[in-house]
C-alpha cells in the first residue's frame, strides 16, 4: 500500500474541544519563505514532493550565502521572539517554518547547518518566570538524557543557548501529537491493538521517570509525539457497507507505531512541593480538584483518560470547570470516596453539601452542563461502545489507574504487568503485528 505523509492531511474545521491556545503545526501555513528557502508547508517539509533529505541537499545545492544576523527587533508585547522565515537563531540554525505556539513560546522547525538534519526549537518567552521554568525544564531533559541511553522514551535535547534574552532549547524533530493525529483524523479512534502499543510505550516513559523520582504532571495525547509522519490508509470496518466497495470509507493510521514524551516544562522533582494545581483540565486527577496533594499517581490517572480517548476518539472529561468535573467523574466512576471528601481543603468544600455529597445537579451553572454530564455512560458501557475485542481486560486495567484514592491506584510498573498488556503480547509478540494481519485477513491488504 502506498505510504502518504500526515502532512498532506486536507484541513477541516473540526476541533470539538477548546484548547488553552490552538495547534498551529498542521493548521496555519507559515509566513511565505524567502525564494532561495525550501518552500514549507503547515510545518511540514515539502519541496515538489520530496523528504526532509532531498530538502537538505537542495538546499546545499543552491548555493545560499552564508548566514547572516538578523536585525535586531523588539519582542512583541508578550514576550515572544519575533522572527520571519529564512532568518538564522545563531549561525547554526536557520528558520524554516513555525510549528507551534504556547504559553511558554513559540516552536519554530529549523535547518542545523552544521549537522545538516532538520531539528525542532523551542524559542521561550523572555518574561523572567519563562527563562526560570525553561532553565529547569533543561537540567530534566539532560537528567533523562543521561539515563536514557537508547533514547527512545523521551524527546531528544540536542542543545540549548541564550539568544537576545530568549532560552532556546533544541530537540530532534519528531512527527505530529497523538491528539493532532485524532484530530486530523475526524476523531476516528485508534484499533484497539495499536491503543496496546501506545500504552505499553506511554507506561514505560512513566515508570522509567518515576523511577528517577521525577513526575511529568502534564500527560495528555499533546504531549505523546509520534516518532514518524508518515501514515496509511486503511479501510474503517465501522462504516464499511456493501456499497462502499470503492475504499471512500477509510481512515488514516500512523505507519509507525513508536510513541515518544515532550514538553517537560512542568515536571516536578519528588522532594518539591506538590500542593499547587498541575495538570491540563481533562486530565487533572480527583487529588487534584480536592487539594489533597499530589505526587506520582497523578501521572497514572492521566495515563488512564489518554487510553480512553485513544479509544474513543474523544476526550473522556470535556469540561472547564471543577464542580462540573467531579460530577462527570461521578456519573463514569461512581461516588467519591467520603474519606477523601472530608479531607478537601476549603477551596473544594464548596462543591459538596453538607461537606458529603456533591452538590450536583443543584450547583450545576447551565442545563447544558446538566447535559454534558448526564449523557456519559458508565466506563465499561463506554469502552465497550468502542472496542471490539480485548475490553473485558482494558476495563479491568482502566479502573486500576482510574482509582479515586492516589494510593489505591496501579503504579506504572504495576500497570505494566496487567493482562491487558501481556496476554496479547503472547499472541501475536507485537501488538501492531497483530493488527496488520487482521487487516490483512479482513480486507485482503497487505502492510
Amino acid at each position: 500500500m502506498e505510504t502518504q505523509w500526515v502532512g498532506e492531511y486536507r484541513h477541516v474545521a473540526m476541533d470539538k474541544r477548546p484548547r488553552k491556545r490552538p495547534r498551529l503545526t498542521w493548521d496555519v501555513p507559515p509566513l511565505a519563505p524567502p525564494r532561495v528557502i525550501p518552500t514549507v508547508y503547515h510545518g511540514q517539509e515539502v519541496l515538489y514532493g520530496a523528504s526532509t533529505n532531498h530538502l537538505l541537499h537542495s538546499y546545499y545545492s543552491t548555493g545560499v550565502p552564508s548566514p547572516a544576523s538578523p536585525p535586531w527587533r523588539l519582542d512583541d508585547k508578550d514576550g515572544h521572539y519575533v522572527f520571519a522565515i529564512g532568518e538564522t537563531l545563531t549561525p547554526r540554525y536557520r528558520i524554516l517554518s513555525k510549528m507551534g505556539e504556547g504559553t511558554f513560546g513559540q516552536v519554530v522547525e529549523c535547518l542545523d547547518l552544521e549537522k545538516t538534519e532538520a531539528v525542532a526549537i523551542k524559542i521561550v518567552r523572555s518574561l523572567r518566570k519563562y527563562r526560570e521554568a525553561a532553565m529547569i525544564e533543561i537540567d530534566v531533559l539532560q537528567r533523562l538524557a543521561k539515563a536514557d541511553i537508547s533514547g527512545t522514551r523521551c524527546v531528544q535535547l540536542r542543545n540549548w543557548f541564550d539568544y537576545r534574552n530568549h532560552i532556546c532549547i533544541v530537540f530532534e524533530k519528531l512527527g505530529p501529537s497523538l491528539y493532532d493525529f485524532l484530530r486530523r483524523n475526524s476523531y476516528r479512534s485508534f484499533p484497539i491493538d495499536l491503543v496496546r502499543e501506545f500504552g505499553r510505550q506511554l507506561l514505560e516513559s512513566v515508570a522509567f521517570m518515576h523511577d528517577l523520582r521525577l513526575i511529568h504532571t502534564d500527560l495528555k495525547p499533546e504531549n505523546v509525539l509520534l516518532v514518524s509522519s508518515e501514515y496509511i490508509k486503511v479501510p474503517d470496518y465501522k462504516f464499511l457497507t456493501r456499497s462502499a466497495k470503492d475504499g471512500s470509507f477509510s481512515k488514516n493510521l500512523p505507519k509507525s507505531s513508536a510513541i515518544k514524551l515532550i514538553d517537560f516544562g512542568s515536571t516536578t522533582f519528588e522532594h518539591q512541593d506538590h500542593n499547587y494545581v498541575v495538570s491540563t483540565r481533562h486530565y487533572r486527577a480527583p487529588e487534584v480538584i480536592l487539594g489533597l496533594g499530589w505526587n506520582y499517581p497523578c501521572d497514572l490517572w492521566s495515563v488512564g483518560c489518554i487510553l480512553v480517548e485513544l479509544c474513543s476518539g474523544e476526550a473522556l472529561f470535556q469540561t472547564h470547570e471543577n464542580l462540573e468535573h467531579l460530577a462527570m467523574m461521578e456519573r463514569v466512576l461512581g461516588p467519591l470516596p467520603q474519606h477523601m471528601v472530608i479531607r478537601a481543603d476549603q477551596r473544594a468544600e464548596k462543591y459538596f453539601r453538607r461537606g458529603l455529597r456533591l452538590d450536583w445537579p443543584e450547583g450545576a451553572t447551565s442545563n447544558e452542563s446538566m447535559r454534558a454530564v448526564y449523557k456519559l455512560p458508565r466506563l465499561q458501557n463506554l469502552v465497550m461502545q468502542h472496542v471490539d475485542h480485548s475490553a473485558g481486560d482494558l476495563i479491568d486495567l482502566l479502573q486500576g489507574l482510574l482509582r479515586y484514592d492516589p494510593a489505591e491506584r496501579l503504579k506504572a510498573r504495576e500497570a505494566l504487568r496487567h493482562p491487558f498488556f501481556m496476554r496479547d503480547r503472547r499472541r501475536y509478540g507485537y501488538s501492531f503485528k497483530g493488527f496488520k494481519r487482521t487487516c490483512s485477513n479482513s480486507f485482503g491488504w497487505t502492510w
